[in-house]
């Protein structure tokens, strides 16, 4: 089967060995009421309360959405209005510690019986999909389509991230108890795990577990990037194309993040919703890289100052990893369900862009063979109908163009504001 093309980066995985360690109890958590792609939830706390660890604190009847719970415990200090990274605003909760982490008498396995109720158990958990979309996954465990795979997302492909990984190490048994718990009470036949190949030892441990399980196949993956993006994972491991305007589903596919599916497995037997989740740490300006785990709503300069941060140095810290971060405006920010790593950079350059050399490297380096720079003409033109047919709702941001690109030009960012034009042109 011929490859989806793509980039090829340095690593520079320097935590994949450091064991995931507790982050000291932060003295106030800020908790947004919005940790996911649907309308925010209403607070169901006010200023001076008592919260205990895992309790619901907000909620809403909102489709696309999930509760928000509490991983400390202590009092309600404000709640307050949180800025988002796409502009819109949602209430946020704050918490003072007591450093006692009392639990919530509410924080019990859930009963599961049938299909139904293990769906409303993933809604309860707060659950959304670890690996950067923050998309319900009760909603995506439930379409309307026959599916017949469930592939996991384990390629951890960005640069610097090593939490799926260390999940992986750590507790194997909670992620193939979490692939099995989904398998049993969705009815799905088989599973595919794709892990790049530069996870050696993760592919050797869940191989070795698994093979007594044909229902359960570990795939090894070549590491090009962005081999963790949904149609390129779902073409190198099953040889499906989910085209445009369709969803995986369409294919018979369900895609999960290793890390979503061993919270599922923990969730089930202890009734903690999500409440944390591990955090790489790393970056030229980080003292001392590490992987952490991490209450939500904890302030990202505490996370920065457990790993030693040099906040002279660091000229850009990112949520996530370089190819698909977002940019941290204050280190005061939060924590969130989608953090998987937190980046300090002090050698981040943003060269001046020159003129396009019509070089064609962008077309090479997309792996869906999109032409960004037809697609940036069109935009400039205000072009939809041309938009429409250079299929610019294809692009995935996975930043490849950018990178490829010898003039240093914006290419992805202006992919995206041509497909943000695009859809809304066809709304009107």
């Amino acid at each position: 089967m011929k490859k989806l093309h793509g980039v090829h980066l340095a690593h520079h995985k320097n935590t994949e060995n450091s064991a995931s360690v507790p982050l000291p109890l932060p003295k106030l958590v800020r908790i947004p009421m919005s940790m996911h792609i649907g309308a925010p939830c209403t607070p169901l706390v006010k200023p001076r309360d008592t919260v205990l660890v895992g309790q619901k604190i907000g909620d809403t009847d909102a489709f696309m959405a999930v509760p928000i719970h509490s991983g400390v415990s202590g009092k309600v200090k404000a709640v307050s209005t949180y800025r988002m990274s796409n502009g819109r605003t949602c209430p946020m909760v704050e918490i003072e510690t007591d450093g006692v982490q009392t639990v919530s008498p509410d924080v019990c396995p859930p009963a599961v019986t049938d299909k139904e109720s293990f769906l409303k158990a993933v809604r309860e958990s707060g659950l959304v999909g670890m690996g950067g979309a923050s998309f319900p996954t009760h909603v995506k465990l439930n379409p309307k389509q026959t599916v017949d795979t469930l592939v996991i997302n384990a390629a951890e492909c960005e640069p610097y991230i090593t939490s799926d990984y260390r999940q992986m190490i750590e507790a194997p048994d909670e992620v193939l108890d979490g692939v099995r718990q989904v398998l049993h009470w969705l009815q799905i036949p088989k599973a595919v795990i794709g892990i790049e190949t530069n996870k050696p030892e993760a592919i050797r441990v869940l191989t070795e577990k698994t093979k007594s399980e044909p229902e359960i196949q570990i795939f090894s993956l070549p590491t090009t990037y962005p081999q963790g993006a949904e149609k390129v994972l779902i073409y190198h491991t099953l040889g499906r194309t989910v085209m445009e305007g369709q969803l995986p589903a369409d294919q018979g596919v369900i895609v999960m993040n290793v890390s979503s599916v061993a919270f599922l497995s923990r969730y089930l037997k202890t009734g903690m919703p999500m409440v944390q989740r591990m955090v790489t740490v790393d970056g030229d300006a980080v003292g001392k890289p590490c992987n952490v785990m991490v209450p939500m709503g904890t302030p990202v300069q505490d996370v920065l100052d457990f790993a030693q941060c040099d906040m002279e140095r660091a000229k850009k810290v990112l949520y996530g990893g370089p190819m698909m971060g977002i940019a941290v405006p204050d280190t005061a920010d939060p924590i969130l369900k989608a953090n998987n790593a937190v980046l300090a950079l002090e050698k981040f350059v943003s060269p001046k862009p020159t003129a396009c050399i019509h070089c064609g490297r962008c077309v090479h380096a997309c792996p869906l063979r999109l032409m960004p720079t037809e697609i940036a003409k069109a935009f400039r033109q205000e072009d939809s109908e041309a938009l429409g047919k250079l299929k610019v709702t294809l692009c995935m941001n996975c930043g490849c163009c950018t990178y490829a690109c010898p003039a240093k030009r914006p290419v992805a960012e202006t992919n995206q504001l041509a497909k943000a034009f695009y859809m809304s042109s066809i709304k009107k």
